[in-house]
């Protein structure tokens, strides 16, 4: 197999090293950009064999790319994928693809109209937490509860725009909430008719928030809670995490252990053990990211589907602050 020509924008992103063995695999790497420190970025470019270029511009003008990866900063990511869209260049953008909705919309319009492919690492979809929960069904009502480390971890991983409201556009809701979101809305089909939202930066008083609730509701009446925080302490836990799902065949649940429990409307309760950790299931994404990039990406996450994801997120921002800044 060909490998196809790739360059990777903004690469000192948290997520590109639970990445880079698999592009380094599926992908030839020819230009490494990003937005924060070149030094940051050297190890993982030397792993690639490819340069580091300062200027990303510089990296979408180069001959005969075939794929870039959007990481970095998201306030800059709706202009590095118009220019990608310009050029041709399929792409695949981290959430939350900008600050606002109308930069994803825009972005999401132009890569249709121009007949660009484009996906999203919802790395959750077809998840070991995605397929227990789906033993209960359609979900008639869901909860997700995702507390992640304290967010001083992204001073220590090189990533401190994420704590500035203007480059990140939020906090925990922008990065966790959206896997959370998508999950409900493809057991259930729908979209999102009402919002209900909390936002707090009690705890540790940065500019973002460090904790968020959500009250989703479709326009069939069915709900979710999305609960999502920085709110763990630093430990090699990672995260606390819990699920629930209630539907026609029954109700499942998974806790922060892994342990994961069906009862079924007959009282039967199975009972098993699965892996939570988000970290492993990127390495599978981007070998589908390789499989499918002749077709479009056909079967991963759409731009439009983003979109979904994103408009009550956006929302509940807007919702806090008393305005329509997100729109």
């Amino acid at each position: 197999m060909t490998h196809v020509r790739t360059i990777i924008l903004g690469a000192s992103h948290w997520h590109v090293p639970l990445c880079a063995p698999a592009i380094a695999e599926e992908h030839e790497v020819i230009g490494v950009g990003d937005d924060v420190s070149r030094v940051q970025v050297q190890d993982l470019a030397e792993g690639w064999g490819a340069p580091v270029e300062a200027d990303w511009r510089k990296l979408v003008d180069l001959p005969d790319v075939g794929l870039a990866y959007v990481f970095g900063p998201h306030d800059g990511m709706a202009e590095k994928c118009l220019a990608l869209i310009e050029r041709g260049i399929p792409f695949v953008v981290e959430k939350p693809l900008g600050t606002s909705l109308d930069e994803l919309s825009a972005v999401r319009q132009a890569a249709e109209a121009a007949g660009v492919p484009a996906t999203v690492p919802l790395v959750q979809r077809g998840g070991p937490t995605e397929q227990w929960l789906a033993k209960a069904g359609r979900p008639t009502y869901q909860r997700t509860s995702f507390i992640a480390g304290p967010p001083a971890r992204y001073l220590d991983n090189a990533n401190p725009w994420m704590l500035d409201p203007v480059k990140a556009g939020g906090g925990c809701l922008a990065n966790l909430g959206p896997h959370f979101v998508d999950l409900f809305l493809r057991g259930t089909g729908e979209t999102v008719a009402g919002v209900d939202s909390r936002l707090s930066s009690v705890l540790h008083h940065e500019g973002v928030e460090d904790h968020a609730s959500l009250i989703i509701t479709t326009p069939e009446g069915r709900e979710a809670i999305v609960e999502v925080g920085y709110a763990f302490p630093e430990s090699p836990l990672k995260r606390y995490c819990s699920f629930t799902s209630v539907g026609e065949a029954g109700f499942a649940s998974v806790d922060s252990d892994g342990t994961a429990t069906f009862t079924a409307l007959d009282g039967t309760t199975e009972v098993d053990k699965i892996n939570v950790d988000s970290d492993p299931l990127y390495a599978p994404f981007v070998r589908s990211v390789a499989r499918t990039l002749d077709d479009g990406f056909l079967g991963l996450t759409t731009l439009a589907q983003l979109e979904d994801v994103m408009r009550p997120i956006w929302q509940a921002y807007d919702n806090q602050h008393g305005g329509r800044e997100h729109v």
